[in-house]
């Protein structure tokens, strides 16, 4: 990661010509001056960084959508002249009139980015959403514990072996987003093994809770039978894909005719959008993601990062991708390739920034005689004073994005239900039975609303503060 900053830096300050090809959107928004963007066939030549280029796009599929609105509108007027004619056209070619029913009853035309945008959005606290309104897709709920490290170390081999980390105390919660960044070969990829339970740590040991459904997308993917179809990879073991499997395949871009192709006539990039759908169509709480980025398009990430805001369960995820991080981890294992490792409260951002100050303050000067305070003690606090009060910890604005979205589910599932309550209650005319017990039921649904509504207040103003 720090390798990437200063590659960044480098490039910034780069007098010369550059031309380059990244997926990484601080480096596009902070070095490039112009965006050649390649899409189904044609190029568009953007002024300015990756912010323009989006500002760019997203006038130019506002624009698409409404040419698309006036070629369906002629295409209904010709549709309505084949068929009404005169008498002595009856013979009308039936090919035109295929033709342009096709373009009246068919799907709107691909928006800029080669395909339809993939709908990942969350379900609510319940899990993710599928099907239609009031069909969440199933995801377990998990208890107090999700997937605990104590004491965790790993090297190959015996001594003198090195160390890739040791003294490691990783505890995973219910909801929580840790992300592990550190550079090539500092053992992120084996941390995640050690988390998954694919490897067992050198030292230390791991809890596992009983609830956890764990799902883990790594940098190889899983091995996939080229002369599987892609439904009968979904399915499994079943006869054929629930409707929960077949609508994220259709979110994932997997039309009906994608579907039914063997895995060995789909792209690089179909294949690894794929893997991901398979680790997701397990409907896990816990997901673990190894360098995700990889062959996955701009697109697919945006939306896969949206999804992962306010999605309810435990997310590990190991990136060079700093806008990634940034959007989706709360906190941060920082691995530094030398058997050390540093917890950053606050996420990668947080960590980065408080290095970056680090490394630009000048030297202290040594103190001429320093008392060396003892072992596992703060310092005591002067006399008369009390004790220090505990700083508050900030959240950041990854985590609080993500519980405001948690909050407003929750507003929008006790809303559905009062209302719901409320055309019971009419409807039950004298059955005073009936009526208490759906008069009950009401006042706890309000009662859910009104604090939902109230943690949302809060989660705002301590995001705008």
């Amino acid at each position: 990661m720090v390798n990437v900053a200063w590659l960044e830096a480098r490039l910034a300050a780069f007098r010369g010509g550059l031309v380059l090809v990244t997926h990484d959107r601080h480096v596009l928004d902070r070095v490039t001056t112009r965006m050649l963007e390649l899409d189904r066939g044609l190029g568009y030549v953007h002024d300015g960084g990756y912010a323009s280029y989006l500002d760019a796009r997203a006038a130019r599929v506002e624009r698409e959508a409404g040419t698309e609105a006036v070629r369906r509108n002629l295409a209904r007027a010709e549709l309505a002249w084949l068929r009404r004619g005169a008498p002595a056209r009856t013979r009308k070619p039936k090919a035109r009139i295929a033709a342009a029913k096709a373009i009246v009853e068919g799907g709107p035309a691909a928006p800029a980015g080669g395909a339809a945008p993939i709908d990942l959005g969350p379900g609510g606290p319940t899990g993710w959403s599928g099907g239609g309104a009031g069909k969440p897709t199933p995801t377990p709920r998990l208890g107090d514990k999700v997937i605990t490290l104590h004491g965790g170390g790993h090297r190959f081999g015996a001594d003198p072996a090195p160390w890739l980390f040791r003294g490691l105390d990783v505890d995973l919660e219910p909801g929580g987003r840790l992300a592990v960044v550190g550079p090539n070969g500092s053992g992120k990829t084996t941390l995640l093994d050690i988390l998954a339970g694919r490897l067992t740590p050198t030292e230390g040991r791991v809890e596992t809770a009983g609830t956890v459904v764990l799902s883990y997308y790594d940098q190889t993917g899983r091995d996939l039978d080229p002369g599987q179809r892609v439904r009968e990879a979904v399915a499994g073991k079943a006869a054929q894909p629930g409707w929960e499997q077949v609508r994220l395949m259709e979110r994932f871009r997997f039309d009906s005719d994608l579907q039914w192709a063997t895995i060995g006539t789909l792209s690089g990039g179909e294949r690894r959008r794929l893997q991901l759908l398979l680790a997701l169509t397990a409907f896990p709480n816990v997901l673990l993601l190894d360098e995700p980025t990889n062959d996955l398009d701009l697109d697919t990430l945006r939306a896969l990062e949206d999804f992962l805001e306010t999605w309810p369960g435990s997310l590990v995820v190991v990136s060079h991708d700093r806008a990634l991080l940034e959007r989706t981890a709360e906190e941060a294992v920082v691995l530094d390739g030398r058997g050390g490792a540093a917890f950053a409260p606050g996420g990668y951002a947080q960590y980065e920034e408080a290095r970056r100050r680090r490394a630009e303050a000048p030297a202290p000067r040594p103190a001429a005689t320093r008392a060396a305070p003892s072992v596992g003690r703060a310092p005591a606090p002067p006399a008369g004073e009390g004790p220090a009060p505990a700083e508050k910890k900030r959240r950041s604005p990854s985590t609080l994005r993500r519980l405001i979205g948690l909050a407003e589910a929750e507003m929008e599932q006790a809303a559905a239900e009062r209302d719901g309550l409320l055309a019971d209650l009419a409807a039950a005319g004298n059955d005073h039975v009936a009526l208490a017990r759906i008069a009950e039921t009401l006042a706890a649904a309000e009662a859910r609303l009104t604090a939902a509504e109230e943690r949302w207040l809060e989660l705002s103003d301590e995001l705008g503060a």
